[in-house]
């Protein structure tokens, strides 16, 4: 293969986890290309790794219909500001991380402009809103999908995909931090080692951590109720302020994946946390709200059986899951109840997690991603 120096890369992503693949994907891009000059939008994962941001996370991480309108003037700046970029300069290839609303329309312009189009974590278009893979066959040279049945799903519509594997089983290979052990862990964040956790993540976004924390906070006081020796612990999103987090006065730690590690039981907000907690082997209850306009327009568009990955991958239903209304403390506690025990319920999770997770790929998705946009960049040049 020719050595390919200097390319530009645009990269996009607009969320925590669309960041922390942004950031192994521009790693793995600066060992093969080392001279590559990565610009984008994303947050500190992006960043570390050399990417120089235009926009981030606490700009970016806005989710939902009715939601979004309050930040359309920021969106149309940020994507004329985009636009102009590959006008201008020597985009040599555009990778789009996930977040469809944004991300497609730069695509559909670097595609009028010619250059090529990475599309990395497919649009869920079996989940809602199926029109979105037309334009992906139309925008996109190439997709990353990194759930196993999407590639059947997209092959129809003309959309030229490669199934690379999930990104989160290639954190298994990085140095848990800060404290492997479960001693170690709960010295750090000043815990209890005796006592099992429940871990409670409420999400990655300011709006999601105020619908949420709340609702969370209550569940884990009902299940203290009935086993005072259950340790409820927050997990923080750094880029979101302590403050949000501390009114519970509940332990709160910044590094939910060790949390996930060693918790007994996980209450998770839909998202790709419920999938962490899964790898992680964590028996877990799923839940999600959002405003009352978001979930009206959402009722009549989406199209699947399940909210939560873990039921989405595996195709049945291994955690219970529950939505808006539905997703009371009562309700929550319930089901978490029973997961601490070393029942039937705690065994039927984890042997669907294990089956589950033999789905999801090998360890490698950002060097395999990489690879295919070195691809691209050579049969551009």
């Amino acid at each position: 293969m020719a050595v390919l120096k200097g390319p530009r890369v645009l990269i996009l992503a607009g969320e925590a986890s669309g960041d922390l693949y942004g950031g192994a994907l521009a790693v793995a891009l600066k060992e093969r290309l080392p001279d590559a000059e990565m610009v984008g939008t994303g947050g500190p994962r992006m960043k570390d790794a050399g990417v120089e941001l235009l926009a981030g996370l606490d700009e970016l991480a806005v989710m939902g219909f009715a939601e979004v309108l309050p930040r359309l003037g920021f969106f149309w700046k940020l994507e004329r500001r985009i636009t102009q970029l590959l006008a201008n300069s020597s985009v040599a290839l555009m990778v789009a991380i996930d977040y469809p609303g944004f991300n497609l329309r730069i695509a559909r312009a670097a595609h009028r402009r010619g250059v090529p189009v990475l599309y990395y974590v497919a649009p869920q278009v079996w989940a809602w809103r199926p029109e979105r893979a037309r334009v992906l066959a139309e925008v996109a040279d190439h997709v990353a999908v990194i759930l196993p049945f999407e590639v059947d799903f997209l092959k129809p519509y003309g959309v030229r995909a490669t199934f690379v594997g999930h990104p989160l089983l290639d954190r298994e290979k990085e140095p848990a931090a800060p404290a492997a052990d479960r001693a170690a862990f709960s010295r750090h964040w000043g815990l209890d080692a005796e006592r099992p956790l429940l871990a409670l993540l409420p999400g990655s976004r300011a709006q999601e951590t105020r619908r949420h924390i709340a609702v969370f906070a209550e569940a884990a006081r009902l299940v203290q109720r009935a086993r005072p020796d259950v340790l409820p612990v927050l997990a923080r999103v750094t880029t979101l302020p302590a403050a949000a987090y501390e009114r519970e006065g509940l332990p709160v730690v910044d590094d939910a994946r060790g949390l996930l590690r060693h918790a007994r039981v996980a209450l998770v907000k839909s998202g790709t946390g419920t999938l962490e907690a899964a790898v992680a082997s964590t028996p877990t209850v799923v839940a999600y709200r959002t405003s009352a306009a978001t979930w009206a327009l959402a009722k009549r568009l989406v199209r699947v059986a399940h909210i939560a990955l873990p039921n989405l991958v595996a195709g049945e239903r291994i955690v219970p899951e529950h939505v808006q209304e539905a997703a009371t403390p009562e309700r929550l506690a319930q089901d978490l109840l029973p997961l601490f025990a070393d029942g039937a319920e705690r065994a039927r999770q984890l042997e669907g997690f294990s089956r589950m997770r033999e789905s999801l790929g090998t360890p490698g998705a950002a060097g395999r991603v990489a690879d295919l946009a070195i691809g691209l960049l050579g049969s551009r040049r």
